[in-house]
């Protein structure tokens, strides 16, 4: 999959810009707060109709102008697909083949990416939180029924929420509401672990490449259900008796205790906890090992490689962990780069590529 161009309109600190990209690597090379991060943000926006940085939509349209938007070409090994999607003070607009969708789960997984940036070693070491929105957005990449599953689910979980903290609890509604959650929970919590089983399967072979052998990694889902059965419709009607069960410790307390909005991952070496007990240098090759892992996981799920966004994170790595990224990625993934520095970059990747020089908002090729 190759991102062969892109245009964009008030987006940022760009009012208009329109770039063509090498098949292989591009690289964004400019001094701090001069517009690299927003060009890779651009691309991360056509992917997936979000930012990586901020989920307050309005912060991405230029001061001062109604809307932004990012349009983009995408070519696979059989076809080349136009993609827009602009955002406004009315929401989000989306086309795919200049066609507009209804729904933006309808647009989501034309454009796969992985991103990596210094902030994701915190899959590693950071809350739960910063890790369900990791499953969350590459589950969402590479199912749809996923993503549009997770929003129902969402949905309804707020409902639930504000229902318990307005003290009138109607448990005929609260039924209802409990029946839908089991429904979208459990599609969630088999999505997730076939997920989780299928990234370790990749991340534990190039962790171990990266450790030399000597090293073991391990990653667990930990779901905040402990749930027994073996199908989707089995373990659907056991959340719900859990849920019932919980009813008036949730009603006490205000909120829904139950469900995948509290699910969590784990890493482990040589069965140590990474978050607890590894090193930095443990922690930081176990993100590494996952990133990584996203690209095969993709090319196994949908047949292509997906577009790889590094945001200034091969400063953050060593030399044996720089080289290893590099050597993956190369001739097989179309890469974008931020860096301040073109010596960040190995040089013997560097024959093959564009590079893009960026000052205040503007791009010299």
């Amino acid at each position: 999959m190759i991102l062969k161009d892109i245009h964009l309109g008030n987006f940022r600190n760009y009012d208009s810009l329109d770039l063509q990209f090498h098949p292989k690597l591009n690289v964004f090379i400019g001094r701090n707060a001069q517009g690299k991060t927003n060009l890779l943000e651009s691309i991360y926006f056509l992917a997936l109709a979000k930012s990586h940085r901020t989920s307050r939509d309005k912060e991405l349209i230029q001061f001062d102008k109604e809307e932004a938007y990012v349009n983009g070409n995408i070519e696979t090994s059989y076809s080349r697909l136009p993609l827009s999607i602009s955002v406004s003070k009315k929401g989000k607009r989306a086309k795919v083949n200049h066609m507009e969708v209804s729904k933006l789960s309808q647009y989501i997984g034309h454009l796969n990416t992985v991103l990596f940036a210094p902030e994701d070693l915190n899959i590693v070491k950071g809350s739960p939180q910063v890790r369900r929105k990791f499953i969350n957005m590459e589950c969402g990449q590479i199912s749809k029924v996923y993503l549009s599953t997770l929003s129902d689910y969402q949905k309804v979980l707020n409902q639930k929420s504000q229902y318990l903290k307005s003290r009138n609890v109607d448990r005929v509604m609260i039924d209802v509401l409990n029946e839908q959650l089991a429904k979208h929970a459990s599609v969630i919590i088999y999505k997730r672990q076939h997920f989780i089983e299928t990234i370790e399967k990749f991340a534990r072979k190039i962790h171990e490449d990266i450790s030399n052998s000597k090293e073991s990694l391990t990653i667990k889902y930990n779901p905040n259900i402990k749930y027994k059965s073996t199908n989707e419709k089995e373990l659907e009607q056991e959340i719900k008796a859990i849920l019932d069960d919980s009813l008036e410790k949730e009603i006490d307390r205000m909120q829904t205790m139950i469900g995948p909005h509290r699910d969590d991952i784990s890493f482990h070496i040589n069965g140590f906890d990474v978050q607890t007990y590894g090193s930095q240098g443990q922690q930081r090759t176990t993100a590494l090992s996952v990133k990584l892992a996203e690209l095969d996981l993709i090319y196994d799920e949908v047949g292509e490689y997906p577009v790889l966004l590094l945001d200034d994170v091969l400063s953050e790595l060593d030399e044996t962990r720089q080289s290893h990224l590099l050597t993956s990625i190369r001739d097989r993934v179309q890469t974008f780069v931020t860096t301040t520095s073109i010596s960040d970059i190995n040089h013997a990747i560097m024959n093959d590529m564009s590079s893009f020089n960026i000052d205040s908002g503007k791009v010299n090729a």
